[in-house]
C-alpha cells in the first residue's frame, strides 16, 4: 500500500487503488477502541445529466438522495440499518451535492458490520411497491425542509449566487421531481455510478492496514464498470443571479446569509486558497475581530456568525450566516470592513494569531476518527490529500492572503438572503 504521512502531526494514511479501480484509504489510530468506516460514491445531487456508453441521460432532481434511502432495503425483507443497530452499531448515510456516503461507527462487531455494509451497498433491491412507498416518506422530508428557516435561508443564498447551476436545487429534489422516479431510473443510476471504480472506502481505527485491506477485498463482489461517465453541467456563469432575496417564515429573530461567489478556477492551489479564505473570514468577522466586537456591542450580532467555504469543480462560494435584527446593516458594515482591509492590509499580529488558530483546528480534527474519515473521503472526492491542509499551512503568508482578499471578496459577486418574521 502507498503510505502518505504528515510528520507535523505524526499521522499516516495507507492508500490502495484496487485492480477493480476502487480506492481504499486506511488511517490507523491505536489510541481509540472506536472504529469508523465510510463508503463513498462519486454521485451527488448535481449529477442529473450525463452520458454513459454513448447514451445521454437526464434524471429527475433528487435521484441520488432517493437511491441512498432505498439502499438499506433488502430482498429478504430486512432493513440493513435495523440489522446494524441490532449489533450495537451506529450506522447512517447521507447525500451531498457531489457524493453519497454510507457509514457506521462501533467498538465491537466491526467485521459483522462490514459484512452488512458491503453487502447492502453492492446489492440493490428496487420494486414498484417499495419505490412508491419511499416517495411518500421523502415527500414528507421535503415538506419538513420547506418549513425549516435555516435550510430555506441557505437555498435562498444559493439562488442569489447561481442561475442555472444544479447546486441551487434541493438535494432531496421536489415533490414533483421525485414523483417521476421509477425502479428503472434507480437501477440505471446505480449501475452507472455505483461501479467500484467510482467509489472510495475510508476506514479509521486500530487496524493493521494490510490485514484490513485483505478483509475488504474478500467482501467485494464482481462489479460491472461502464465506459467513462461524462457528467454534463450548465456552462459556468461569470455573474451572480441576484443581489438580494427575502422570505417570511416563523422565526423569533431574522436570520441572514451573506454569499460570495468564487468565480476563479479550482486548481492545484485550492488547499492554499481554502486556508487563506478561512483566515480572512476569521480576521474580518470572526469572534476576535474588531468588526464582530463592534456589532456585538451595538446589538447587531448576539453570537459569532457561521462561516463556510464550499467548493468543487462546478461551484465555489463563501456563506456567512447568523441572526440579526438589522441584517442590512450587518451586510453594509461587512462590505465596508472588506474595503478597509483591501486599502490598509491585514494587521500582522492578528493575521499570525488567526493562522495559528486555524492550524490548531486542523490538528484537533485528528483526535476524532469520524472527522478524520469524513475529511479523507470528502477531500478524495475533490482529488485532494487531507494532509495538504497541514503542510500548506507553512507557506501561507500575509501577502498571499491579502491577494486572495482582493481576488475573491468583490462586491459584484456578493449577495444577501434574509428570512424575516411573518407580519
Amino acid at each position: 500500500m502507498k503510505v502518505i504521512e504528515s510528520l507535523n502531526i505524526k499521522e499516516k494514511a495507507y492508500i490502495e487503488k484496487l485492480e477493480n479501480g476502487m480506492n481504499v484509504i486506511i488511517i490507523p489510530k491505536n489510541t481509540t477502541k472506536k472504529k469508523y468506516v465510510i463508503w463513498g460514491v462519486n454521485f451527488g445531487s448535481i449529477d442529473n445529466h450525463f452520458k454513459v456508453d454513448g447514451e445521454e441521460i437526464y434524471i429527475p432532481d433528487g435521484v441520488a438522495h432517493f437511491l441512498e434511502h432505498k439502499m438499506f432495503e433488502q430482498e429478504n425483507g430486512k432493513n440493513s440499518l435495523d440489522t446494524l443497530m441490532a449489533l450495537g452499531i451506529d450506522a447512517n448515510a447521507y447525500t451531498t451535492s457531489d457524493h453519497t456516503a454510507y457509514l457506521f461507527e462501533c467498538t465491537d462487531h466491526f467485521y459483522e458490520g462490514l459484512d452488512e455494509l458491503m453487502n447492502y451497498v453492492q446489492n440493490p433491491y428496487f420494486t414498484n411497491e417499495n419505490v412508491e412507498k419511499e416517495k411518500g416518506i421523502i415527500a414528507q422530508e421535503i415538506r419538513m425542509y420547506d418549513d425549516d428557516p435555516g435550510w430555506q435561508l441557505y437555498m435562498g443564498i444559493l439562488d442569489c449566487l447561481y442561475k442555472n447551476n444544479p447546486i441551487k436545487v434541493d438535494i432531496a429534489g421536489t415533490v414533483e421531481s421525485i414523483s417521476k422516479i421509477t425502479p428503472e431510473v434507480l437501477y440505471k443510476c446505480y449501475n452507472t455510478f455505483y461501479a467500484l471504480d467510482n467509489m472510495t472506502l475510508v476506514i479509521c481505527g486500530d487496524f493493521e492496514p494490510e490485514k484490513l485491506l485483505e478483509e475488504v477485498k474478500k467482501r467485494l463482489t464482481k462489479n460491472k464498470t461502464y465506459e467513462k461517465i461524462e457528467r454534463i453541467y450548465p456552462e459556468k456563469e461569470k455573474t451572480i443571479n441576484k443581489k438580494y432575496v427575502e422570505k417570511n417564515m416563523n422565526v423569533s429573530m431574522p436570520i441572514f446569509a451573506i454569499g460570495i461567489k468564487d468565480v476563479s478556477k479550482m486548481d492545484s492551489e485550492i488547499v492554499k486558497k481554502h486556508i487563506a479564505i478561512e483566515i480572512l473570514l476569521n480576521v474580518i468577522i470572526g469572534k476576535s475581530s474588531d468588526l464582530y466586537k463592534k456589532m456585538y456591542n451595538q446589538g447587531l450580532l448576539l453570537e459569532e456568525p457561521n462561516i463556510d467555504y464550499e467548493f468543487s469543480e462546478e461551484y465555489a462560494h463563501i456563506v456567512i450566516s447568523g441572526q440579526s435584527n438589522d441584517s442590512e446593516e450587518v451586510y453594509k458594515m461587512f462590505k465596508e470592513e472588506i474595503e478597509n482591509y483591501k486599502k490598509n492590509g491585514l494587521n500582522i499580529n492578528h493575521f499570525e494569531r488567526i493562522k495559528k488558530k486555524i492550524y490548531g483546528e486542523y490538528v484537533v480534527e485528528y483526535n476524532n476518527i469520524s472527522e478524520i474519515a469524513r475529511k479523507f473521503l470528502t477531500d478524495s472526492m475533490k482529488k485532494i490529500s487531507s494532509f495538504d491542509y497541514i503542510e500548506q499551512y507553512k507557506v501561507i503568508t500575509k501577502e498571499y492572503v491579502e491577494q486572495v482578499l482582493k481576488e475573491i471578496f468583490n462586491n459584484e459577486y456578493m449577495a444577501l438572503a434574509i428570512v424575516k418574521e411573518k407580519d
